[in-house]
């Protein structure tokens, strides 16, 4: 079996960025360097500069990973149209629920967003990229919602969908410090009690 070292520069790249992914959202950003991800993936560092020159360059492949991944989960829930605002949502916090059943890790760009001023310039933009693209997709969501009767029409979609992201972006930052998933549960019953049924 040859060794990990050997595998082909794509296959080195992809499993650089997964561990720089997980680290970042157990760690943060500034707390990890090429020597954590070295000695994790039993490579060596020059072999991380060769993929990813400086840690920005890193942060970038991570972040656009990451983003890329969700937008096509959430590209696919919208292209339902079967489906009701409440099994659209639903879907939507699969990945919230995925990373609340984690005993540390909490979204990548939430934690990104933690320390914001402290990332390297060209990440910035695409970490608040990042937030819009979700916000503009619940906004859009809940418009669709109350076009079609399944969500109250007294709500402004867009600010229910910065308060909404907002909610779970802060759910799992309280869930990893209270050590209680039930913190994510709720907050997802509380949205879709407050947002996503029209009234009676």
């Amino acid at each position: 079996m040859p060794a990990k070292a050997s595998a082909a520069p794509s296959e080195t790249a992809e499993r650089i960025v997964e561990t720089a992914m997980e680290l970042i959202q157990t760690r943060g950003f500034s707390a990890i360097s090429y020597q954590d991800i070295s000695d994790r993936l039993a490579i060596r560092k020059a072999s991380i500069h060769y993929h990813f020159p400086s840690k920005a360059d890193l942060g970038i492949a991570v972040v656009e990973a990451y983003a890329a991944a969700l937008k096509a989960h959430m590209d696919a829930i919208i292209a339902d149209d079967a489906l009701t605002s409440i099994a659209m949502f639903d879907r939507y916090c699969q990945p919230f629920r995925q990373l609340a059943a984690t005993p540390d890790k909490i979204c990548l760009c939430g934690a990104l967003a933690g320390e914001i001023l402290a990332l390297p310039e060209p990440m910035r933009p695409i970490v608040k990229a990042f937030f819009a693209v979700h916000e503009a997709w619940l906004e859009r969501m809940l418009a669709r919602g109350i076009e079609r009767g399944e969500v109250r029409k007294d709500i402004d979609p867009a600010g229910a969908a910065r308060l909404i992201f907002s909610s779970l972006q802060g759910a799992l930052l309280v869930r990893r410090t209270a050590d209680d998933r039930n913190q994510v549960e709720d907050v997802i019953a509380t949205i879709k009690a407050q947002f996503l049924a029209p009234p009676a």
